[in-house]
Formats: structure tokens, sequence, C-alpha cells
């Protein structure tokens, strides 16, 4: 081991002071936003907007318009441990602002260049002082309204070990977005604009509704289903909002908690959340929420953190028990059940259907993603589930399951619904054609002549071809009942299809030949900020699996092209699924990895769900494709897609042994 050489102990200076301060407070770019928006909300502004460049690398500027600092107090604004916030220990268990630890200021500028312009209301005019890396110049009488305006340029420039572990412009802007989301959330009271590059993300006019706040951000899918909880408890109250369970994601990034106006993260308090939703969810769901609690400054410890976003309350196990009371008795006198909505299933004049919630596939509102074996729109044959995507016509019927091909080939017909098999395509080969004695032992062969297990190439070793076709009758329209010479299968009708698709496209993206859909007119997605730098971040990856995006403005994103099997799939649901693969999970995933999770979510959507109704010919369809997948017992989450009961097991069930 190499010896390290000690030095004398001596006092730091106060520039590397700031500069560790600075490794503590800012992080990213995202950390000086937070900052710079919180100082301005202590400063009673009632008007805040922010502007950034490159991702805040090249320019992160915050103008308000609250009370200012007098010019003798410019120079102490960025000497580190100088605040106007606390006056003695005793003052930092009863905080009541959001900066209060006079570091941020100091260490911003230690680590940029810094200019601060500011004018309070006594003043005749206002003062600009620049502050490079820590040197700061004298404060120069300038022209300004009341308020303050700070500017932080070349973020990172003298600490080049910071900087390079910077994201790209597109990452950083997603976590500004979000920091920007957080505060603007907490104040609904006051206006607050967002410039990125010169374009107006968000233009947030002051309102007295949260409800309004929210739907600025979020669109009506959550804006529409937010469900009012309030409740108080001595000295603690909780209000706000709670998201219909029929609206969820699979991640907790739309848990926004708030602690008197102050946006924190608490495991104890999101499991009370999900204890709340308990049986109201799909496995691998998580609730949305908007929650304020309030709660007296001294029963929490909000300095336990170097962001503040943990905090230590004096009382935990009370507050996670109103919260959990809360939601949970909210709900129980609450009608919960989903919004009917029509799905076509089957052929053309076939009965229409309900699907209540929460039953085995749950039905979200209109264009909601519901996860499991959910039937939103885009599910099979469920056209009508949803108002029709764009270039997608209304009343849509399903095309049956096409038998397996030859050379199976996806729909090339833009905007049809999926079957099993092809889709609707008029030059889908024609059904491969068994030897007359297929008990024989006789090789089957496509038309073509070639061996029916080398007719799709080397992702098709599916072995030699069935002795004999299933037939199979539908039961509950989930399960598929059928007969070998063990006993009696039951198959799930979701989870084969399942298997089926994601073998099928597997095999086209790793050979590139993977169908993606133009469409007529790109589709506008809004999502949460850090999702859409997620989605533009990763655009090559998500071309590889017949997705194109490209970006609109703000936060929203266009859907141009997407693939071809999920033709009658909402592109909006079909985007957010995607992305909450591409964001979800603590582990990073490889790319390979990566695509093969996009793959699954693609298969899952894109396969009949619990419920469908199929007719004789897509049952028998489905059973034939189930004999040229390499791994038919399982779906590609690890669920068996069959169960066999054997002989023997029935006839001692029936006492006949």
């Amino acid at each position: 081991m190499t010896q390290v050489q000690l030095n004398p102990i001596r006092q730091l200076s106060a520039s590397v002071v700031n500069k560790i301060a600075a490794g503590e407070v800012i992080e990213r770019p995202a950390s000086v936003v937070k900052e710079l928006l919180e100082n301005a909300v202590d400063a009673g502004s009632t008007q805040i907007e922010l502007t950034i460049q490159q991702g805040g690398a090249e320019l992160i500027r915050v103008t308000d318009n609250g009370h200012g600092i007098p010019q003798s107090q410019l120079p102490l604004a960025v000497t580190s441990h100088a605040t106007s916030k606390i006056v003695d220990a005793d003052d930092l268990f009863r905080v009541g602002t959001f900066g209060f630890r006079g570091e941020a200021l100091a260490s911003i500028a230690e680590i940029s260049q810094t200019m601060i312009r500011s004018r309070t209301e006594d003043q005749d005019c206002g003062f600009e002082m620049q502050v490079n890396g820590g040197h700061r110049e004298e404060a120069q009488p300038c022209g300004c309204p009341v308020g303050t305006t700070i500017e932080v340029r070349q973020l990172f420039y003298n600490t080049p070990v910071r900087q390079k572990f910077m994201k790209t412009a597109q990452t950083e802007r997603g976590h500004i977005a979000e920091a920007f989301t957080r505060v603007a959330l907490a104040n609904p009271h006051v206006q607050m604009t967002f410039t990125n590059n010169t374009k107006v993300s968000h233009n947030l006019p002051a309102t007295e509704s949260w409800r309004d706040r929210i739907g600025a951000f979020f669109g009506p899918e959550i804006s529409d289903n937010l469900i009012p909880v309030s409740n108080s408890h001595g000295e603690i109250s909780i209000t706000g909002f709670v998201v219909d369970p029929s609206v969820s994601r699979a991640n907790i990034r739309l848990q926004y908690l708030f602690l008197n106006s102050r946006y924190i993260r608490d495991r104890s308090l999101q499991h009370a959340l999900s204890e709340s939703y308990r049986g109201l969810l799909m496995t691998g769901r998580f609730p949305i929420c908007f929650l304020k609690l309030q709660i007296p400054f001294e029963l929490v410890d909000v300095n336990v953190h170097p962001a503040k976003l943990e905090v230590r309350f004096q009382n935990g196990g009370q507050i996670y028990s109103q919260l959990l009371s809360t939601v949970r008795n909210k709900f129980l006198t609450t009608d919960l059940t989903a919004q009917a909505q029509l799905s076509k299933r089957g052929p053309a004049g076939a009965a229409d259907e309900f699907k209540p919630f929460p039953g085995g596939a749950s039905n979200g509102p209109l264009g909601s993603p519901s996860g499991g074996a959910s039937t939103g729109a885009g599910g099979f044959g469920g056209a009508g589930a949803a108002a029709p995507g764009i270039g997608q016509t209304e009343n849509q019927e399903r095309i049956p399951f096409q038998r397996p091909s030859s050379d199976y080939d996806w729909t090339k017909t833009p905007r049809q619904p999926f079957p099993v098999g092809a889709a609707g395509d008029s030059e889908f080969k024609a059904a491969p054609t068994f030897g007359a004695d297929q008990g024989s032992g006789q090789t089957a062969t496509a038309q073509d002549g070639r061996r029916l297990d080398d007719a799709h190439g080397s992702g098709w070793a599916g072995g030699p071809a069935p002795s004999q076709t299933l037939t199979a009758i539908q039961v509950h329209n989930t399960y598929l009942v059928s007969e070998n010479e063990e006993g009696m299968l039951v198959i799930d009708q979701h989870a084969l299809h399942e298997r089926v698709i994601y073998e099928q496209i597997r095999d086209k993206v790793l050979n590139g030949k993977l169908e993606s859909q133009k469409m007529l007119v790109p589709e506008p997605v809004s999502l949460p900020p850090a999702e859409a730098a997620a989605v533009l971040d990763q655009a090559d990856l998500l071309s590889k699996i017949g997705i194109t995006v490209e970006p609109f403005g703000g936060d929203t994103v266009l859907v141009s092209a997407y693939p071809a099997m999920l033709a009658n799939h909402n592109p909006a649901e079909m985007l957010r699924g995607v992305v909450e693969q591409l964001v979800n999970g603590e582990k990073q995933l490889d790319q390979r990895d990566l695509v093969d999770e996009l793959l699954h979510m693609i298969s899952c959507k894109a396969a009949v769900k619990a419920g469908d109704k199929l007719s004789p010919e897509e049952i028998t369809a489905l059973l034939e494709h189930r004999e040229l997948c390499q791994d038919a017992h399982h779906c590609p989450h690890g669920r068996p897609t069959s169960l066999l009961f054997s002989r023997e097991e029935l006839d001692r069930r029936f006492k006949r042994i």
C-alpha cells in the first residue's frame, strides 16, 4: 500500500471551505436553481422568472420582485455562513424559511461567475455586484426595479472534476424543470415563468386553486382524477389531493409531499401512502399524490440533510397513522369504481361489454396507464376503449387472428388493430401445411417446402412441428382449456400471447427488421420534466424498437412513429409505458437489458388481455403459435403461460382411483 505523506495541520482557506460546501449543496445546475428559487420565495416575491441556457451550464438567471438586498449587505450575501434567517442555535429548530444556512450563495459564487443586482423599496437605484470564482468586486449603482436578479454563468468552470460529471444539457434541463415544478407546486400564489434557451416552457399565473396549478404541470389525466383529502389532528394538518387508483405509475416520482411548503422525501410517509392504496392497485404500480403537511416548526428538524430534502419528525408514528387513516377513510367514503368504458369486443355486431375496476383487468380513464393486464386504450380489439389516436378511425373492428405463416410478417397497414399472427396484411403468406400423416413422424413443411422449424430463422428454433394441433375452449374470456395425452391444459391467453409477441419482435429487433409506422400527424405527449428529458436522451435507443421522438418545446415531446404492432394503441399511453422503463428502478441497466425491458412492455401492451373474447379461429391461431415459441411455458415476466392437470390428478379428485 502506498504511504500518503501527511501535511501539517493548518486552517483551510475560505475558498477551499466554500468549494467543499459547494460539493455538498451544489450537486448540479438544478441545485443552484432550487436554492435561488427558494431564496426568491423567502424574499416575499409574487413574481419569479427563471431563465436557463444549455441546461444551466451556460446561464441560470432568477429574477424576483421581492424586498431586495440593501447595498451594504450585498458583500455579506456571498460570504460563508452569513444569513438573515437565523440568529442563534435555537432558531435551527424552528425554521420557517427555506434557505437558512448561509452557504448557498457563497458556494455558488465560488464555482461560477455570478452577478447580483438588487434594489430595495427605500433605494433610489439598484446596485450590481460581480463575483468571479469567489473574488468579488465593489457593488456599482445600476438601474433596476425593486427586487433581485441573480445570474450564474459558467457553473463549475473552476472545478473541472465536478464539471465532467455533468450530464447532457437535455438531462440537466429535466432536473432543473423538476426543481422548478416542486417550488411552483408549493407556491401556487406566486406567478412563475420558466424559459429554456429563449423558449418559454411554463408561464404560470398566480392562482388560489391548487388543482389548477397541478393541472398546468400534469394535464387533465391527473387533474381530472384528483380526490381531495383533509384532516386535522391537534397541531398537525394534512390537506391536498390523492389520485384515483385507476391512474397510477410504475414509480413514486409523482408523489409530491410538502412539509410547511417545503418539498420533502420521506420513506415512512411514502409507505403510509402505499398502505392506504393496498388492494386498489396492481402489483408494481404506485399511487400519485399532492399533499401538504402543516406541522409546528419546533416539531420537525429540517437540518438533517444538506439539500433539506429529508427531515426528522418528533412524532413520526402519529404522522404516519394520520396520513394512512386520512387517505384510507377517504377511499372508504368514495365510490372508486372506475367509469365504465365501452370497448368493442370481437367481430362486428358483437355485444359491448363493461369491465369494472378493480377486477383482474382494470380500466383506467381515457388514456390512463393502469398497468398489468389493463384493457386501457389500445388493448387487443380495444379501439373503442379510448378516443381514437391520430390517424385512427372510430369503431374499428378487430381483425381476426391469422394462422402462422411460413415467413412471419407484421402489418403493413397503418393504424390497424393488432391480431395474433400478422395483422391484416393483404400480402400475408399462406398458412403452413402439414404432412398427411402427422402422427407418423413425418416432418411438417410450409408450402414453399422449407422445414417449419427453419421457417423463421435462427430465432425460431422451436423444434419439430407438433404431432397434432391443439383445440380449446375459452373460459371466462381469460383462459383456454384444452387437452393432451397427459391431461387437461389450462392456458392464460394473455401470458401466452405476450410470449409469442415478445419472441417475434425480439427476433425482428435483433435483425433490424422491426416495422415502424410513420404517423400522418405527430402526436404531442406531455411528460414530467425528468421523464421528458429521459425520452429525448434515449431517442437513438427508442428508434431501435420503432419509436421516433423529437422535442416539441417545454416538457412535451412528439411521437412521429411507433411500432406497427401497436397500431390501435394510444401513442401517449405507449410512450408513458416506455418512459417508465427508462427511468424506473434503482439499478442502471445496460443498453441490451434496457431494450429487452422495453420489448417486455411492448409485448404486454400488444397482447390480448384477460376478458377479451376470442373467436374459434383466433384460439386456433394462438395455439399454433405456441408450438413455434422457444419458451412457451412462461411469459417474458416469468409467469406461467399454462397449467397442466394430469389425468391421474383429475381421476383422484373425482374419486375414480
